[in-house]
């Protein structure tokens, strides 16, 4: 085996060692209804004492500093008597204490003579180690008191049941008992109408509705058969404290569902669909997803110009509290339903007609989808993450000369490397995102050991710029050659690692071509890609087919030996700015063992060019074998805990959580979200001038706004849920969320004090 060969060996052994699994979504498939979770009952042993006791099911917590206990006037409660919990780090509420298996809280007090019962107001708040926390719960009980010394029996109020809901709220009259577990209270069930047609009926129970616009629904196992967009039927207009205006069914909604068809003959399939709902005045239920197995009968083909609905982002899921850890919702328990899923997602069931993709003039909103992504891939050449790299093909079209056939060539090679990086981010991204992961632009360097190894490649390319080492004939095809290597593989690799580093970054009107990228047919957002790649690369492309830009282009020489070891340092640098990404991501350990790697790699290829024209091969293997194992810090690196991002300490800054940002609006508050990433460089650049400045926090004091921070630098599911609800496909995002309710208000991506100052004006307003 050659040496290149063996190099290549152990970069694909140790690459598939450090790759990382897919991360699997939190499901809440076991998650029981609250009063399941936490079985309540009080007695009074003696008339001086009553006993609360709570019991706890298997897999579920309750908060310490959550719990309550209020008596009506007869009874003259002291303090609540409560047993040391076990000691917790909660995200949020900082060092606690937390109760398992079963909970009993005494209250003592004083009944006067004539009180032969106790109403108690009972509040807590409780969680599964799934990471779901249910809102903050109260009930009342009556507890009878023994005329003696007898024990009293729980007594519930009404009609013998708990009674309570969300937030401290009161149940309807009527809806007094406890929730229904979520399979009684919202019954779905699925038929195959006909061939080209479901039938889909939800049926809430009564003081129950379904949400119609938190509703997605995919089919499974039928290739060539796609759902279109449901016919829903009228709802109810309901104002909804976190979504706002909503349409909302109390009654049963039949509601078809079109079918695209490829081929006519009948198939089995499973259709999923995934819907939320709440109790009147009562709890909210997070989503379900239900299954349902279809026999769908032969069909007709569907013409061509029948439009699908866009693949689905996942459901958002209800606020629950101010109070409640962050968590992952995911799908309630499954319902033993009658029917199966099918191939090809179904986002939301009412497209939002604000959105290119779902535009019912397709052919227009490509052609401005197109548009966009070319202007977007042309700013992509100014982004900061992307200059280091452009002045690579900077050199070698400067070292082309006069030479208009090696430079037309050396143009194309450098565009196909970007085009093929380009298309194969976005099938990547598009297809891990079918297959029902949360990811979004620029998720390449949610991965540690990626940021690593393009740190590696950015310090290796330095080196060979500053002359440590240069790449022979051999070493064609290896990536360290991209800034020395002349030929077809140098210029189409530095195209690649273009485009591996700018795609972090989202240029202006990058947005909305994404996001039609990510919602339209896999042709077309390929389509998209290739013509963002095509923005990136014309400028050179540009130069190498037209002579007068050519020869604008000064002539080879002397200076050119001192410009490249110039362009050294910004590779040292973009290395130096991965690695602080890298610490961010895994802590300082991981930059120590990056360093470790980077000094191998450096005495390797240094080794490699001292010993490059010896005899005996043993010395390059052994030199090659010794770059090579600057990987294995990688791989450690890999297997290190996430660092945990330091909470904002600044007045007035919180960190993000749906349930808090539902909170801050329920008071009224003016809400800023900040959606960043450490990678981000737009997202740093925007911090510098307007998010970290003086100005801004005096707007903030102004106003009595609030920032809340989202940290999407590793793999967040709940910050990219959000920007999904905002349709965006990357950060940086900017939500203001207005003083009074209504919808907030997406910024642009690159900000100023005047953006700023006029967003919270009309918040205020």
């Amino acid at each position: 085996m050659t040496p290149i060969r063996t190099l290549f060996a152990c970069l694909l052994l140790l690459a598939s060692l450090i790759a990382p699994a897919a991360s699997a979504a939190i499901t809440q498939d076991d998650l029981l209804p609250v009063d399941e979770a936490f079985v309540l009952t009080a007695t009074a042993p003696t008339r001086d004492r009553i006993e609360v006791r709570w019991k706890i099911t298997d897999g579920y917590y309750l908060y310490r500093h959550r719990t309550g206990v209020e008596a009506d006037a007869g009874f003259a409660a002291q303090p609540l008597q409560l047993p040391k919990g076990k000691a917790y780090r909660d995200e949020f509420f900082g060092d606690v204490e937390t109760y398992r298996d079963e909970l009993l809280a005494t209250l003592p007090g004083q009944p006067t003579a004539s009180t032969d019962s106790v109403t108690l107001k009972i509040k807590y708040q409780g969680c599964a180690d799934a990471g779901i926390c249910y809102p903050p719960q109260t009930r009342t009980l009556k507890v009878a008191l023994p005329p003696a010394a007898d024990g009293g029996a729980f007594v519930p109020l009404g009609s013998g049941a708990l009674t309570g809901g969300l937030l401290g709220q009161k149940p309807q009259a009527g809806i007094d008992a406890l929730p229904l577990p979520a399979e009684q209270a919202f019954a779905f069930e699925a038929i195959a109408f006909n061939g080209n047609e479901l039938l889909l009926r939800f049926t809430p129970a009564r003081g129950y509705y379904v949400y119609r616009d938190r509703t997605s629904m995919a089919l499974e196992g039928a290739k060539g058969i796609a759902l279109q967009a449901p016919r829903w039927p009228k709802g109810k207009a309901h104002r909804d404290e976190h979504f706002g205006e909503v349409t909302v069914y109390f009654d049963q909604a039949e509601v078809p569902v079109p079918l695209r068809r490829d081929r006519a003959d009948a198939t089995q399939a499973t259709l999923r669909v995934t819907f939320q709902g709440c109790q009147t005045d009562g709890i909210c239920y997070p989503p379900m997803t239900r299954r349902v197995k279809l026999s769908i009968p032969a069909g007709t083909v569907t013409p061509d110009s029948t439009p699908d609905v866009p693949a689905p982002a996942a459901v958002a899921p209800l606020p629950t509290s101010a109070t409640t850890p962050d968590s992952t919702p995911a799908a309630a328990p499954d319902a033993a339903a009658t029917t199966t899923p099918a191939a090809a997602e179904v986002e939301r069931t009412r497209p939002p007609e604000d959105v290119l993709a779902r535009n019912q003039g397709g052919a227009t909103s490509l052609l401005v989808a197109l548009a966009l992504a070319l202007v977007g891939g042309l700013i992509l050449n100014l982004m900061p993450c992307v200059l280091p790299i452009l002045s690579l093909k900077a050199l070698s079209l400067a070292e082309s000369g006069q030479n208009e056939g090696d430079a037309r060539r050396r143009a194309l090679w450098y565009t196909a490397g970007v085009l093929v990086s380009f298309v194969a981010v976005g099938a990547l991204a598009i297809a891990l995102r079918a297959a029902g992961q949360a990811l979004g632009w620029g998720f390449q360097l949610q991965q540690p050991w990626l940021v690593g190894l393009l740190a590696y490649v950015m310090f290796a390319v330095g080196l060979s710029l500053s002359g440590v080492f240069a790449v022979g004939h051999r070493l064609a095809g290896a990536g360290h050659g991209l800034a020395s290597r002349r030929g077809p593989v140098g210029d189409f690799f530095t195209g690649v690692l273009a485009v591996v580093v700018a795609s972090p970054c989202t240029a202006p009107f990058m947005g909305v071509a994404l996001a039609y990228a990510f919602t339209a047919p896999t042709p077309l957002a390929l389509l998209v890609f290739a013509v963002l790649g095509l923005g990136l690369a014309l400028p050179f492309l540009l130069i190498g087919f037209v002579p007068a830009l050519a020869n604008r282009l000064p002539r080879p020489g002397a200076w050119m030996e001192t410009l490249k070891q110039v362009l050294a340092f910004p590779m040292y640098l973009t290395a130096v700015w991965l690695l602080w990404v890298l610490g961010k991501q895994r802590g300082i350990d991981a930059v120590g063992l990056a360093l470790v790697g980077l000094v191998l790699l450096a005495l390797g290829l240094w080794w490699f060019q001292r010993v490059r024209f010896a005899t005996s091969p043993l010395p390059r293997v052994l030199a090659l074998a010794l770059a090579a194992a600057a990987l294995v810090p990688l791989l450690m690196v890999h297997r290190l805990p996430v660092a945990t991002a330091a909470a904002p300490t600044a007045e007035g800054h919180v960190a993000y959580s749906a349930e808090r940002l539902a909170a801050l609006r329920a008071e009224g508050r003016i809400v800023f979200v900040d959606m960043t990433a450490d990678w981000c460089v737009t997202c740093k650049a925007n911090e510098k001038a307007v998010l970290n400045t003086a100005a801004f926090r005096d707007l903030l004091a102004t106003h009595e706004a609030v920032m809340m921070t989202g940290d999407w630098t590793n793999v967040d599911p709940a910050i990219t849920a959000f920007l999904e609800q905002h349709k965006a496909v990357g950060v940086p995002l900017y939500v203001v969320y207005p003083r009074n309710g209504g919808e907030g208000e997406v910024l642009p991506t690159v900000l100023t004090r005047d953006t700023m100052r006029q967003a919270f004006e009309r918040a205020a307003r």
